[in-house]
C-alpha cells in the first residue's frame, strides 16, 4: 500500500515556531509531528509513502531522508517555497 502526507503548509498558527522550523518537524513528546504519522502509517502496513512539502522542505527531506529510520520508503514531492495554497 502507498499513502500520501500534505506537509506543504507554513503553520501560521504555531508562530513563531514554525518561522524556523516546518510544522510537520516540531516535536510532541521527543517525536517529529510527522513521525508519529509514519510510525502509524507503518504499523498499519503501509511502507511506500510520498511527502508534498513547501515550507522549508529542504529541512523534512534532510531529517527524514529514505525513511528507514521509520521503515518505510520516502518520496518527495516539493511544491516550491510559497506553495501552491489550499483549495
Amino acid at each position: 500500500m502507498k499513502a500520501m502526507i500534505l506537509a506543504a503548509g507554513r503553520g501560521e498558527r504555531m508562530r513563531p515556531l514554525t518561522d524556523t522550523c516546518p510544522k510537520p518537524l516540531l516535536k510532541v513528546a521527543g517525536e517529529p509531528l510527522i513521525g508519529w504519522h509514519l510510525r502509524r502509517l507503518r504499523a498499519a502496513g503501509i511502507g511506500e509513502i510520498v511527502i508534498n512539502h513547501a515550507w522549508l522542505g529542504a529541512q523534512i527531506e534532510a531529517a527524514l531522508g529514505s525513511g528507514g529510520a521509520y521503515g518505510v520508503n520516502i518520496r518527495y514531492s516539493p511544491e516550491g517555497e510559497t506553495g501552491l495554497e489550499t483549495a
